[in-house]
């Protein structure tokens, strides 16, 4: 299915193992200590089914307080978290997975992704170290734990050599994409190897939001810029994971699905100048923040 035969949210992008995920999903980075059960119960209630989270966000457990808070069975809800840098290893990976789940209160998650990749300057070892922590994926994987694996921030020197290493390939690539950094060859890297690619920070962390073209081509269709941007990753087959507190935005930005941008202006949101990049990238970010 294509973005533009999306009808609503409850629509899903299917991954190479068959697991199908909603091709909207509730992010929670960033969110205030506290905020976040509220927020998770708002946006299931309006409507999200995925809810997407990380052990280094530090709020796991109010993301599984505002789950249970929604009143929606788990069954119909997609919960995605991710291993964070500390826990590299197959061993120690393993337990990674029980804390989340524990932090979370679910029997499983839905999707567990590699957060950051290990990398050269932090270790020449780094191919094997990344291949290690993903045998601790595989095996949950096999237990029942997770029912989808994949990665976050691979670049394709990375993948290609975790391709070399496993027996179950990753399944998603979550990367930093909005209008003025999209990161287009990561994305079509991802796409071309059986992956799907999600977005983080599709809204560019709000830099994006009171720039005056991207308003006036939001203008154009009837919409915000959050609602442009969320469409824009869409029509390019790419998931966004949109983020905010406020009721109200929560529930505008799935309402993406009664347009469809214009080829001209698709192209212009490709090539938009760079605008709202995060600085983070594996192989610049500094060491203590990846290693």
């Amino acid at each position: 299915m294509s973005a533009i035969d999306f009808t609503s949210q409850n629509d899903c992008f299917t991954l190479a193992n068959g697991v199908k995920i909603p091709c909207i999903g509730y992010g929670t980075w960033q969110t205030a200590p506290g905020q976040t059960a509220d927020c998770v119960k708002t946006a299931i209630r309006a409507g999200y089914t995925h809810i997407d989270t990380a052990w280094v966000y530090g709020n796991e457990p109010e993301v599984g307080e505002g789950i249970r808070a929604s009143g929606v069975k788990r069954d119909e809800l997609f919960v995605t978290t991710k291993h964070w840098v500390t826990e590299r290893g197959r061993q120690k990976t393993a337990a990674a997975i029980d804390v989340s789940l524990k932090n979370l209160g679910l029997d499983y998650i839905d999707l567990y992704l590699v957060h950051w990749p290990c990398v050269e300057k932090i270790s020449p070892d780094w191919k094997e170290i990344n291949a290690e922590t993903w045998r601790g994926f595989e095996d949950a994987c096999k237990a029942g734990k997770l029912r989808a694996v994949g990665v976050s921030n691979y670049q394709a020197k990375h993948l290609n050599a975790l391709f070399d290493m496993c027996s179950v390939k990753p399944m998603v690539n979550q990367l930093e994409f909005h209008p003025g950094y999209t990161q287009w060859e990561n994305i079509r890297f991802a796409q071309e190897n059986g992956m799907l690619a999600e977005a983080w920070s599709p809204l560019g962390s709000g830099a994006v939001l009171k720039d005056a073209r991207l308003t006036e081509i939001a203008a154009k269709y009837g919409k915000s810029v959050a609602q442009l941007c969320v469409r824009f990753a869409l029509e390019c087959g790419v998931l966004p994971l949109p983020k905010s507190t406020n009721p109200e935005r929560i529930r505008a930005n799935l309402d993406v699905f009664d347009f469809s941008l214009t080829e001209e202006d698709k192209s212009e949101l490709l090539h938009f100048p760079a605008l709202g990049f995060s600085g983070f990238l594996p192989e610049d970010a500094p060491a203590d923040a990846i290693a």
